[in-house]
Formats: C-alpha cells, structure tokens, sequence
C-alpha cells in the first residue's frame, strides 16, 4: 500500500532590507546643514537650488522640506522658494518640561524596582559612564550620542513602553539643540560626573536624591543649548556672504 506525502511547505521569502529613501537622506542632509549653521535663520533658497547642490531630483527634495516644515525648521514663501525659520525656543522649553516629567517619572519606577529587573541596563550604563578620568570619552559626537542612549535606557528601564516610545520622539525633536552641549570640555566633564552621580543615586534606590539630580542635569543643559545656540547662530551670521 503506497502512502503520499505532503509536500513540504515553502518557507516565507526573508524580508528585504529595511533602506533610508532618498527623501530621507535629503531631510537629514538638510537638518544637519541647519543644525551644524550652514544654512542659518533667515537664509532663502529655492527647490532648485537645493536639487542642483544635492543632485537629486525635485521630489526627494519636496519631501524633505514638508518634513522639515512640520518640526518648525523652514517656511515655505508665497513665490518666493523657502526660508530657514530662527530657533523656536518656546518649543523646545515645552519639550524639555516634557523630558522631565518622563525621565523623573521613569526614575522614580526605577527606584521602585527589584534590583534584579533592571540589572542588565543599568549595568551597560555602570560601564560606560562609571569609568576612571583617563577612559573618558572626548569626542562630542561620540559623547552626544552616549547621552542619549542613557537617557533613553533610563526610560526603557522602567519597563514602560508607551514611556519610552513619547520619550524617544521627544529625544528626536530635541537633539538638533541638545547636541551643541558638548561642544566643550566642560561641558562633557560635568555630563560624566553628573550621570555618575544620577546612576548611583538609582542603583542606591534613592528615589529623591535621583530625581533633584536628573532636574538639575536637565536643567543644566537646557539652559546651556540655548546660550551656545543663539552664540552659534550669531557667529554664522557674521561670517554668512552678503547677498
């Protein structure tokens, strides 16, 4: 007596790759020339003009710009192309008072916690910025991107999802200020010493000394963005080409 056999089911075709489009590449190109003060508050430009400098087409381009509008950064003009838009600092006051209701709310979780729960983040956080003076970090990129990531651990910590995924948008919408923090020594000194102190102070569980801590550091560095950002802008334009 012959038996059939099923035939063996295919297997799901592996995902592509996740890839940046080509409008995502013009809209970080972008923010990062506003951001590091090549195009300045004020400066003009048209579409085309932006096309023949980044060599892509109109689309991407377009793209890039409503984006860009969206978080406040540009204006488009009435027949007249596109303006870089100053710093809205009454914005980014609001999201700051957001970041510190999240991240103080995400601390005192965490002082709640059993140790054990959130063990394996805080360590990695224990590693890098717990470390003796000579293995410290100088590179401000490098610096900027760690302080994000301790943040954001912070918060992913608490074990909170929703917590951390509004933390993470704000972080977004922040970071095109947050990182001139460190664009002095300073200023990375006083952020190494200033986590070590809000990490202890949690793997301590003591909720109110990690809680005046985090204030303070957040506090800190808000009103240190602003004074470097208006010095930058101000710089810029000193040096911009008259038209």
């Amino acid at each position: 007596m012959s038996t059939t056999t099923s035939p063996t089911p295919r297997r799901p075709a592996p995902l592509a790759p996740a890839h940046r489009t080509r409008a995502s590449e013009v809209y970080e190109q972008l923010k990062r020339d506003i951001a590091d003060f090549r195009m300045v508050p004020g400066d003009r430009f048209s579409e085309h003009e932006l096309c023949a400098r980044l060599e892509v087409s109109r689309t991407p381009v377009r793209q890039a710009l409503f984006r860009l509008q969206q978080e406040g950064l540009v204006e488009v003009m009435f027949r007249s192309g596109w303006r870089v838009l100053p710093f809205d600092f009454d914005k980014f006051d609001q999201l700051y008072d957001l970041r510190m209701v999240l991240e103080t709310t995400a601390v005192q979780r965490l002082c709640l916690q059993e140790v054990a729960t959130s063990e394996p983040l805080l360590q990695s956080l224990k590693d890098r910025w717990l470390v003796p003076l000579a293995e410290r970090s100088s590179d401000a990129t490098q610096v900027a991107e760690w302080d994000e990531a301790f943040h954001e651990t912070l918060v992913s910590a608490a074990g909170n999802a929703e917590l951390a995924r509004v933390h993470h948008e704000v972080t977004e919408r922040i970071r095109i200020i947050r990182r001139l923090d460190f664009l002095k020594q300073m200023r990375i000194d006083a952020t190494y010493d200033e986590h070590a102190k809000i990490l202890r102070a949690i793997l301590a569980r003591k909720a109110d000394r990690a809680d005046l801590l985090l204030r303070a550091h957040i506090q800190a560095s808000q009103v240190e963005v602003r004074k470097i950002t208006l010095h930058q802008v101000f710089l810029a334009q000193q040096v911009a080409p008259v038209a």
